[in-house]
């Protein structure tokens, strides 16, 4: 019988004044910017943190402490691969990911085919396995105010 096992990752990163932002890999421009030690990309973050949660490997604070000068402005790309390494060290394969992104702005609609094909390409998966939405905390909290961007993921990972 197949081992089977699910992971859920969540991030957010504040919003400030800027001219860009970096979900999924991908820059996009806007008018303002995610702030965090590495490149704050939440949707790595979050994809990288339900993959460790499936392997039961803790998360991304453990292996790559915001502490540590060397990940200041990390790629997050780094991240990622390093949890799809460690999944194959263990011999799994993801099944799916789904991302949930909560935000007023960017619209990611705009994006999510981008985003779908760099996630794709870090992470060696067919881009059909891959599934990015958004909604809106209809102006409520702090992703409502636009102070920040949220992200959800679950992933589903097994050993043949």
């Amino acid at each position: 019988m197949r081992e089977i096992r699910i992971g859920n990752g969540f991030d957010v990163h504040q919003l400030i004044k800027g001219k860009k932002i970096k979900l999924c890999g991908i820059e996009i421009e806007n008018d303002k910017k995610l702030i965090g030690h590495s490149d704050a990309d939440v949707g790595l973050h979050s994809i990288t943190d339900a993959i460790l949660g499936a392997l039961g490997k803790g998360d991304i604070g453990i292996w790559f402490p915001p502490d540590q000068k060397k990940w200041k402005d990390a790629n997050s790309e780094i991240f990622l691969k390093k949890a799809i390494e460690l999944m194959i060290i263990d011999e799994f394969f993801i099944s799916n990911i789904d991302l949930t992104f909560i935000c007023e702005k960017p619209k990611i609609s705009l994006f999510r085919n981008k985003m779908i094909n760099k996630i794709s390409k870090v992470c060696n998966l067919d881009s059909k396995k891959i599934n990015i939405k958004a909604t809106t905390s209809e102006k409520l909290g702090y992703t409502g105010r636009e102070e920040g961007i949220a992200v959800l993921t679950t992933v589903l990972i097994y050993k043949k």
